[in-house]
Parts: C-alpha cells; sequence; structure tokens
C-alpha cells in the first residue's frame, strides 16, 4: 500500500466534489497543534474541516465525513470544568482517534516536554510498517492507566505517556496518520495542492467580486504567494500592492524587495512610516498604551505594530494615484499572515478582509508558490515576523527576577556541575516566550558555558543540556550557549531597553553580518573562500538582542553600569514551522560559519554588544521567535 504522497503524474486536478467525499472532522479541543492536524490530514492527500468540539454526530454524519480526530487541548479530563462533547461519537459509526483523551487519564510523575522513545506494536494497522521502538514527543504528561483498558474489543498498542503524532518531533508521525486513513478508513487520498488552488481562487473571486483589493506585501512568500493569486483570480488591474516599511525591516530590505517584486511583474508601491509605528499608540483593554518607543510587554507590541499597519494603509491608500478605486468602499483588503489585531478584526466582521492562506502552513505556502510559477529565490525566502526586527529587540526597564530566581540559579547549577565540571550555567533575568504543557509561556532563560578554553566545545552536551532542563527546572523554557569567555558573575540587572532608531540600528546590523555571513559572504559582500554558502542549511535564523551585559563587577553596579546588549543567534531546523531542532555548529550548520558570525559581530559591533550567545532549545519547549 502507498505512503501517503502521491507521485509527480498524480498531481493532476480531480473532481473537487469527488474528492471532498473524502474528508476528516477534526475536533477542536484547543490543542496547540490542531491546525497541523489539519495540515498533515491534506499532507496525506486527504481534504478536512476543524470544527468545534461539541459538534454533534448527526451533524458530522449528515455532512459525510469518512472519520473523526478529536485534537485534545490543554484541559485534561480529569481537571474541574474540562469540556463536554457529545457521546455519540463514540458508537463506532466513523473511524475515530482520541488524541489525549480516553478510558481513565490521569496525571503521570512528571510531565516531559521533549522527544522520548516509546514502544508500539507493528502490528497493529495504525502502526503498520514501523519498528517496534519510536522517537515520539511529549508535551503533556498524562496517560491512560492500564487498569482503565476494558478487557473486551481493546488492546493495548503503545506504552508511554500521550504523544503528538502531527509533529515533526515525532519522525513517523505522518506515516502513522497515513495508516490511519489508507488502512483502517479506507480512503482514496487523492486531494492535491492543486486543488487547493482552485478553492483559494474560488474564495478570492466569490468574496471580491467586482471590485478591488489591495494586498500589503511585505517580500516574505506569504504577502507574494497572496499577490500573485489575485492576480491569477482577478486580473493586474484589479490588485494593487503596497509595501509598507515600519522601519523594522532588515538592513536595505524594503529597497531589495521592491527590485525583486518588480521583477516578477508586481507593480509595489512603497510608503516609509517609522516615526509613525514608534509613536502609535492604542486602546488595550479599555486603558490607552503608551508609545510603541516605550512599551516593554510582547503583546501589546505586536498589537500597536497590527493595527499601525492598517491605520498606515489607510494613509498609503490616499497618497497613491489609484486611491479613487480603492477608497470607494468598494475595495478588501488581502491579509497575508497570520498576525492579528483589533482593527483586523473590525475589517473581517465588516467583510473587508480575504485571507486566501489562512489554513496553510509556511511549506505548503512554498509548494502553492511553485505551482503558481514563483522563482525559487523568493519560494525559499527565510521566514520573517509581520512586526519585523521590533519583536527581535526584548525591551525592559527592569530585570525579571521573582521569588524562585535564586532557588532556581541554584537548581541550575546543580544539575549541570553534576552532569560535567566542564560546564557553568547561570539564569538571566529575562522573559522569553515558550510552549509548555500546551500552554504559553513567559519563563527565564539558562546560559551554558563551557570552561575548557583550549578544548573544541561539545556540542552534543550542550543539546543535551539544552534537552534535559526546561524539563528538570519547569520555569525555564530556552537554553542559551554563550561563546568564549566563562560567564562567572551571576547577573541581576539589565540594560533598559527600548524599540528606537538606535537598537534598530544595533540589531539591523548584526543581522546583517549573520547574513552575510550565511551566504558565504564577507563584509563588502564579496565571496569569502573560507566560507560555504550555508542559507539552504536551515530554515530561520532570527538574530535577537537581549538586554544583557555579561563579565562586568556587578557587586559595583553604579561604577559600572549596564550599558551594553548581547545577541543570540537561533539557527532553526524545521519542516512545518510548527515544530522544530536548533542546528547544530558542525552537524547542521559549518561551524566556520557559525564561529565567523561571532568573530564579525564581536569586532565590528564592540561597543554595543556585550557577548554573542546561540539558542540550543527545540520548539517545544521554545519557540522561533523570542517574542
Amino acid at each position: 500500500m502507498e505512503d501517503n504522497c502521491l507521485t509527480k503524474d498524480q498531481t493532476k486536478v480531480t473532481n473537487s466534489e469527488d474528492v471532498q467525499e473524502e474528508k476528516i472532522a477534526i475536533l477542536d479541543f484547543g490543542a496547540q497543534y490542531g491546525k497541523l492536524i489539519d495540515r498533515r490530514i491534506r499532507e496525506c492527500n486527504v481534504y478536512s474541516s476543524i470544527l468545534p468540539f461539541d459538534t454533534k454526530m448527526e451533524q458530522l454524519l449528515r455532512d459525510k465525513y469518512s472519520a473523526i480526530i478529536i485534537s485534545g487541548g490543554p484541559n485534561s479530563v480529569y481537571v474541574e470544568n474540562s469540556p463536554v462533547y457529545d457521546s455519540a461519537i463514540f458508537n463506532g459509526q466513523l473511524p475515530l482517534i482520541n488524541k489525549h483523551f480516553g478510558g481513565k487519564v490521569s496525571l503521570q510523575a512528571r510531565r516531559e516536554d521533549g522527544r522520548i522513545k516509546i514502544k508500539i506494536d507493528p502490528q497493529s494497522e495504525i502502526f503498520n510498517g514501523l519498528q517496534p521502538e519510536q522517537n515520539v514527543l511529549l508535551t503533556h504528561g498524562d496517560g491512560v492507566t492500564k487498569d482503565s483498558v476494558p478487557p473486551n474489543g481493546f488492546r493495548i498498542i503503545a506504552m508511554s505517556g500521550d504523544f503528538v503524532a502531527e509533529v515533526d518531533l515525532t519522525e513517523n508521525g505522518v506515516k502513522i496518520l497515513s495508516n490511519f486513513l489508507r488502512r483502517v478508513c479506507r480512503l482514496n487520498c487523492r486531494y492535491t495542492i492543486l486543488n487547493r488552488e482552485h478553492k483559494c481562487i474560488e474564495l478570492i473571486r466569490q468574496t471580491v467580486g467586482d471590485k478591488h483589493v489591495l494586498v500589503l506585501c511585505s517580500g516574505g512568500v506569504d504577502s507574494t504567494v497572496c499577490a500573485a493569486l489575485c492576480t491569477k483570480a482577478l486580473g493586474s488591474e484589479k490588485v494593487h500592492a503596497i509595501h509598507i516599511d515600519n522601519g523594522f525591516m532588515r538592513y536595505n530590505e524594503s529597497s531589495s524587495i521592491i527590485k525583486s517584486l518588480n521583477a516578477i511583474g508586481l507593480d509595489v508601491n512603497r510608503f516609509d512610516f517609522l516615526s509613525e509605528f514608534l509613536n502609535a499608540r492604542i486602546i488595550d483593554k479599555g486603558v490607552e498604551t503608551l508609545p510603541l518607543k516605550f512599551v516593554t510587554c510582547p503583546e501589546q507590541k505586536r498589537k500597536i505594530i497590527g493595527d499601525t499597519f492598517i491605520r498606515c494603509k489607510d494613509a498609503a491608500i490616499e497618497q497613491i494615484e489609484s486611491a479613487s478605486q480603492i477608497a470607494s468602499g468598494c475595495a478588501n483588503v488581502i491579509k497575508t499572515h497570520h498576525n492579528d489585531s483589533a482593527l483586523v478584526r473590525e475589517l473581517r466582521d465588516l467583510g473587508k478582509v480575504v485571507e486566501p492562506l489562512q489554513d496553510f502552513h509556511k511549506d505548503e505556502v512554498r509548494e502553492l508558490g511553485r505551482t503558481l510559477g514563483l522563482p525559487e529565490h523568493i519560494v525559499n525566502r527565510h521566514p520573517f515576523p509581520g512586526p519585523g526586527l521590533a519583536i527581535r529587540i526584548l525591551c525592559a526597564e527592569m530585570p525579571f527576577i521573582d521569588e524562585h530566581f535564586d532557588a532556581t540559579q541554584d537548581l541550575l547549577r546543580s544539575i549541570v556541575s553534576n552532569f560535567s565540571p566542564n560546564f557553568d550555567c547561570i539564569l538571566l533575568p529575562i522573559k522569553s516566550v515558550g510552549v509548555q504543557g500546551d500552554r504559553r509561556s513567559y519563563s527565564y532563560v539558562a546560559a551554558l558555558t563551557f570552561c575548557k578554553k583550549n578544548e573544541p566545545i561539545p556540542w552534543d552536551k550542550i543539546h543535551y543540556l539544552a534537552k534535559i532542563l526546561p524539563n528538570e527546572v519547569q520555569n525555564v523554557n530556552r537554553v542559551v550557549f554563550v561563546f568564549h569567555e566563562t560567564t562567572t558573575h551571576l547577573i541581576k540587572d539589565i540594560t533598559v531597553t527600548h524599540i528606537n532608531e538606535a537598537t534598530i540600528e544595533i540589531v539591523q546590523k548584526a543581522d546583517k553580518i549573520v547574513y552575510q555571513t550565511l551566504r558565504g559572504l564577507n563584509s563588502l559582500d564579496k565571496p569569502n573562500p573560507l566560507l560555504k554558502d550555508s542559507l539552504k542549511c536551515i530554515e530561520q535564523m532570527p538574530v535577537v538582542l537581549v538586554p544583557i551585559h555579561f563579565n562586568r563587577f556587578f557587586t559595583l553596579p553604579q561604577i559600572f553600569p549596564s550599558t551594553k546588549r548581547s545577541i543570540v543567534l537561533r539557527p532553526f531546523l524545521t519542516r512545518d514551522f510548527m515544530t522544530g531542532e536548533p542546528a547544530l555548529p558542525g552537524k547542521d550548520i559549518p561551524f566556520e560559519t557559525v564561529m565567523e558570525m561571532v568573530k564579525r559581530i564581536e569586532e565590528e559591533m564592540p561597543t554595543t554588544i556585550s557577548r554573542v550567545m546561540i539558542d540550543m532549545t527545540a520548539k517545544p519547549p521554545g519557540t522561533t521567535e523570542w517574542e
């Protein structure tokens, strides 16, 4: 029996009605990876819909669903007020995967956020073709108790805490889901990317009608694919593309974006709005915020930037020649990324927003871009967040030190010293965003240093510590390695940091150095004979500015104040951008490339940058971005 993917000669568009006779209902209980289940089912060439968790069985039968997947969620079934569902879905009328629920579910001895090996029964249809031991991702710490398995009609086919099949960190997760669809549900699996392209075009035409559309082009793959889809659906005369430079772009990136989009036939108008963004405020929870340039809360930063994009869009429309057509009250805005704001939601409620890519993940957008004929340098561009470098500047006015700081520091040092006397570990007084136990966390960052100056850096051991520390110390969600000198002093202060032209310039310069080096170039953008072009080794490389000044005499802060900041490199490996692993120097990315980045940042930015670090955290428990 075939695996999940079709061969190229099978990717012709089949009749959409025939294809959608095979469809899976995903009942959404709030799972962190609910959208990823949807994505994996489509990867197996089957149509799927995400539905409310309390959807009735009679509706599923009426709508001709072929099977049900229950997504699971952050609320375990043994807690008070856990979700209530229609028990009829368990009557056996449709094949069912019940993720994280079933039998008697109880909390295991310890929650783990990471990969482990489990034992499975390859004789089971759902595990057909797999080895008896499998690497899977655990995120909860719940499990079905053995004594609750009914003696008649049920058998145990795997032993572990509950694991997540749909993520890349579960090595054969797609195979497991494919076995369910093909061997259990007996589906043909013929729903392809071309079917989805046609659905996008239908959505655009039905929503827009004879109106005009405005596409906000960041230069990333999402907005470029959106613009290409709209042009194919409506014709170029009805598509108006603008590029808003919020000032948080990479160095000189807006100019290169306009050039590359013009090269593929898109006429794009550029507008510069740095001052408007830095001084923007919003009403958040009934209270007016400070201007963005004084805001430290990550969520407020995102909301302000999202709302300001829409306001700047309106200002931009008034300045372009076709304003009368667009601003006549008949235009729709094409939403090209997943960032949301109150103004976007308001426009959506008015029917003014079209979201053709809302069900697509990054790798699927790239595949769609190829079917639309977009060039590889655009399709394979590293993702860049909508708020840009603004969320790669960790803003703070005070160190984050709660009542657990000292105890956490002691525990970290105890674990690390017991593992190896060649390492030290300190707790950084800042917060980064992560995902632990299906919930977002804002937790501490642990910083590792290697004490043997003349020995090679043992990346495998650092990677191991980065895996175990967030599990053992659960108010830590991220682990970094600090290059060069051993960090001996505890850090209990920060350099006051806001988004302004100075901090933007710092992170732009560091980011430029990193991407020049990643492409195998020197500071003059000429090939460096000692480096390889390593851009395709990784899927993403955030460069983050954090308000930490290392190696000062902290007993005399008034004489040696915190004035510098540090740079974090985040080389990241992923296929679906929902989960992923850090790229290890010398294995996934050339060691020479990483060390050249470190060397150049330290040499070219000595007055502003204290140290360079590399993020060694998987996702989960860390996220790709730090905010």
